[in-house]
């Protein structure tokens, strides 16, 4: 066996592993937080505060009483409350004998049902806070593009053009572009742009209007690799520029899209440009369920890249109002994504390869990390929004349960029976042991 050939392969495995672990351990550390600070908030102490399961690596004993521990398994996390028999909160009877009342208060078992229900839903709602604050920061760190358009950083791109940076575009082929913030034009104005390798764009440069020579605006330009998708397991990289498919040349994205979406499946000859060289590629296109503006899913033949324009437009910054209003709706369209997501697999109108297992995750973890820090802190705000969405599943042993237990209670002046919940919670452990195992079959055998 030729052991150095497998280097590359197990440092790769190793990013992707440290990746995963970092993604999951900040997540889990909000989460767990949430419920840790709400609960010292409404009077419930915590014994324990651990990161990870198993052995434990790393104590610290707080001036409140609370240990504060790392341990070996770093695939999730619990809080230990006063009065819990095991880290997943299920109540020590023999404790709560010998405590007062005034003791019993400071347990999750003995405190009031709305401490009770603020402890258990803050670790869901952290994950959602955690969500919106990177969102935000990320949105005002990008900026918003410049009105009128404007030149930023050009790509490189095989075609040169005399477009400098700075330069504010008033017409392509002589149309002035739409406003940023009108999608439908932007589609329509490109469609009427002609699909030549070099066009006239009339720009003011230094207070001066001329027109000058640039690549097509919209060029077979890879901007960002999808995790997973044919193009990352066959090695494309942002900055790549696709220049012909099956030996036809091409100078727009959308060529390449029409002949993607075409193919039906079969395998596509791409010959691409990267960095003055070229080289010769092969993959096959994957069937993609893309949700729709409606709640709806289509289904597409995709490669998996995300394109651009031939420059990176200019920005402005975006002031925190603004950015956090972004952050609040780039968060909720990822819960009403996966619901949707999760309906339509459940009904059969889209397939279950959509959901990804530990493996998947930990693949994608990875290559986000590969393409850059801000992809992935931004893939670590969607995580933590999907975890806080799971978390939230009125399945016992989920936060979910729990809070459908205290709305119960609530109704009928009760807590439901130990005998009661220890079939719910064993069911619900089923339950999700369960879905995991289906999540890992899909990691394994879907294409």
């Amino acid at each position: 066996m030729d052991f150095i050939s497998l280097v590359p392969q197990f440092g790769g495995l190793l990013w992707t592993l440290l990746a995963f672990v970092v993604a999951l351990s900040v997540i889990v550390a909000i989460h767990e937080y949430g419920h840790y600070i709400v609960g010292r908030w409404t009077g419930i102490e915590a014994e324990v505060f651990s990161l990870g399961f198993g052995p434990v690596l790393f104590t610290r004993m707080d001036r409140r009483g609370t240990r504060w521990q790392i341990a070996a398994l770093p695939l999730g996390g619990y809080v230990k409350f006063k009065g819990d028999a095991n880290a997943a909160s299920g109540t020590d009877p023999e404790k709560l004998s010998r405590m007062n009342e005034e003791e019993k208060r400071h347990t999750m078992a003995g405190a009031p049902l709305w401490a009770r229900s603020l402890t258990v839903a803050a670790g869901p709602a952290f994950n959602f806070a955690l969500s919106i604050l990177i969102f935000t920061g990320v949105f005002m760190l990008r900026g918003a593009p410049v009105e009128p358009l404007t030149v930023g950083e050009i790509r490189e791109l095989p075609v040169a053009g005399a477009l400098q940076e700075g330069d504010e575009i008033l017409a392509i082929a002589g149309t002035p572009p739409p406003a940023f913030d009108t999608p439908e034009g932007f589609q329509s104005f490109a469609d009427n742009v002609p699909r030549e390798a070099l066009i006239d764009f009339r720009v003011r440069r230094d207070g001066s209007d001329m027109v000058v020579e640039g690549p097509y605006p919209y060029p077979p330009v890879v901007t960002q690799v999808i995790p997973r998708s044919a193009a990352f397991e066959t090695g494309l990289r942002a900055g790549d520029v696709v220049t012909a498919v099956e030996g036809e040349p091409i100078v727009a994205f959308e060529e390449l899209r029409e002949v993607v979406e075409s193919s039906d499946g079969a395998e596509l000859s791409l010959t691409v440009w990267r960095a003055g060289e070229t080289m010769e590629m092969t993959l096959a296109p994957k069937r993609m369920d893309e949700p729709q503006p409606d709640g709806g899913f289509i289904t597409h033949w995709r490669i998996g890249i995300v394109g651009g324009l031939a420059f990176e437009p200019a920005t402005e910054i975006v002031g925190p109002v603004e950015a956090f209003t972004s952050g609040v709706a780039q968060t909720a369209t990822i819960i009403q994504g996966s619901l949707s997501g999760l309906w339509h697999m459940i009904t059969g109108a889209i397939s279950t390869c959509n959901l990804s297992g530990p493996v998947g995750i930990a693949e994608t973890s990875g290559a986000m990390a590969a393409q850059g820090a801000t992809s992935f802190i931004w893939f670590i705000a969607v995580l933590s929004t999907a975890v806080g969405l799971l978390n939230l599943f009125p399945i016992p042993v989920l936060d979910g349960g729990h809070l459908v237990f205290y709305a119960y209670e609530a109704v009928a002046g009760r807590p439901p029976s130990d005998q009661a919940l220890q079939v719910l919670m064993g069911a619900g452990l089923v339950l999700i042991l369960g879905l995991m195992a289906f999540a890992l079959t899909n990691d394994i055998f879907c294409p």
